[in-house]
């Protein structure tokens, strides 16, 4: 089972920036869809952004489009979510998930992933 360990967030101010990563183990990382989805309390968790194993396209929520960019380095295992212009209501728990099975084309549904990190906080003061 991979292990995804995510790191960045903290607290910014609106209008700020930040940088999430997540670090994934396992030799095979290159072959598999990530995305990631946040919550925020009192809320469904809910899709961000996703990125194919070839990071050749990518594609978001409405409410982040235009703002966050997800990238990936496959040679150090890590998928990113650069946040700019950040919003108060952007406040959550972000999590990065890994596709079920390889070569998954990635999707906004939570059941196309089966491995998950244990979150990073985002707080966005107005």
């Amino acid at each position: 089972q991979v292990q995804l360990v995510e790191s960045g967030g903290g607290l910014v101010q609106a209008g700020g920036s930040l940088r999430l990563s997540c670090a994934a183990s396992g030799s095979t990382f290159s072959r598999y869809s990530m995305a990631w989805f946040r919550q925020a309390p009192g809320k469904e968790r809910e899709f961000v952004a996703a990125i194919p194993w070839s990071g050749d396209y990518t594609y978001y929520a409405d409410s982040v489009k235009g703002r966050f960019t997800i990238s990936r380095d496959n040679a150090k295992n890590t998928v990113f979510l650069q946040m700019n212009s950040l919003k108060p209501e952007d406040t959550a728990v972000y999590y990065c998930a890994q596709a079920r099975g390889i070569l998954t084309i990635p999707r906004r549904s939570e059941s196309t992933y089966d491995s998950w990190g244990q979150g990073t906080q985002v707080t966005v003061s107005s």
